[in-house]
């Protein structure tokens, strides 16, 4: 599949495409979260889309290990001021959500993509966004955040993950969701260990998870302080590294923090190994 439809946008996946990351919580475990500074977040999402990013990333509840759930109430009052402003300039956004009254409230205010940590499983969920044409992105995670890092465990991690995304895909479609609107995510680092999250990425290029766009998120995760034996402010580096990697094994979008070094790491690489610049 060459394009995604994503709301009013239709986005050609050509290339690799930039989703930059715009957290409104209190405890983002990148340190970046800029929850109840509506002027601060609106002007974060603005030096992301001239930073390059071809989606903005839109999250109000943290999804960190350890993470408590946040009230829906809350997540609203977090989010719709800053979408109402970022969905007027004309770039796809992302809300990343698992409630279906979020999904509901964000797609009236102009949202174009639901990215659920969930892959859909709330009851609703599937309903509020089946009868539009917002891109869906479904993730696969193992437990739920406060607890998913405590014990993961796999017989098969890959097949496993296949398995789990096979079957939010196949309810998407039933549910009436066009094959083009949907995007596949493995969740790295969402109940997984180093060595799981190692072996999915070295899965990604065959189409072991699944013949649909891949979006890719390891950017400051603590699978790569784990590598390098860095904190989480200084994983520039191996965030770009990751997403270099992950664009040349076959991954369609990159959800990064730091949008103007992985854009570049993806200029370089596209004029050398494809005789490209832009």
């Amino acid at each position: 599949m060459s394009t995604l439809q994503c709301g009013s946008y239709r986005l050609s996946l050509d290339r690799p495409l930039l989703m930059g990351i715009v957290n409104l919580t209190p405890d983002s475990f990148s340190g970046d979260g800029l929850v109840g500074h509506v002027d601060d977040a609106i002007r974060h999402a603005r030096q992301q889309l001239e930073a390059g990013s071809d989606i903005l990333d839109i999250g109000a509840e943290s999804s960190r290990p350890g993470a408590v759930p946040t009230p829906e109430d809350e997540e609203l009052r977090r989010l719709i001021p800053v979408l109402r402003e970022i969905t007027t300039w004309g770039v796809p956004v992302s809300v990343d959500t698992y409630k279906p009254a979020v999904m509901r409230a964000a797609l009236e205010a102009g949202a174009s993509m639901i990215n659920d940590i969930t892959g859909m499983a709330r009851q609703g969920a599937l309903d509020a966004v089946a009868g539009g044409n917002c891109a869906v992105c479904v993730m696969h995670m193992q437990g739920e955040p406060g607890t998913m890092q405590q014990a993961p465990n796999y017989d098969d991690v890959v097949g496993e993950v296949r398995a789990f995304l096979d079957g939010c895909v196949a309810r998407c479609r039933a549910a009436g969701i066009a094959r083009d609107r949907l995007v596949i995510d493995p969740g790295f680092g969402f109940g997984k260990t180093l060595r799981h999250n190692l072996a999915l990425f070295r899965a990604l290029p065959d189409g072991a998870l699944g013949d649909l766009p891949l979006l890719v998120g390891v950017s400051r995760k603590s699978m790569l302080g784990a590598i390098t034996g860095r904190p989480v402010e200084q994983r520039l580096a191996s965030s770009v590294a990751a997403a270099l990697m992950a664009a040349q094994k076959g991954a369609k979008i990159l959800r990064v923090h730091d949008v103007a070094a992985t854009r570049d790491a993806l200029a370089v690489w596209s004029a050398i190994e494809q005789g490209e610049s832009s």
